[in-house]
């Protein structure tokens, strides 16, 4: 386990300190939990960006193929 230096606004301290109280949690354990929780979330944001922008080309590929075969039929 690294230990991590942590500067924190006050107003979410006391925030943080009236919630861990009430559920009687660890700071620490809260903490790792929140930022744990804050990571999946990233990460789902980073491979749906990721997703969009991948679509997107397989769109303007699609488009092409479809012009090609149109031009193919209109050939006929």
């Amino acid at each position: 386990m690294k230990n991590l230096s942590l500067k924190m606004d006050d107003n979410i301290f006391t925030e943080t300190e009236k919630i861990i109280t009430r559920i009687k949690k660890n700071r620490n354990r809260y903490i790792n939990e929140a930022v744990e929780f804050y990571n999946l979330l990233q990460k789902r944001r980073i491979i749906s960006n990721q997703l969009q922008k991948e679509s997107r080309v397989v769109q303007e590929e699609s488009m092409k193929v479809l012009s090609e075969f149109e031009k193919l039929q209109d050939e006929d």
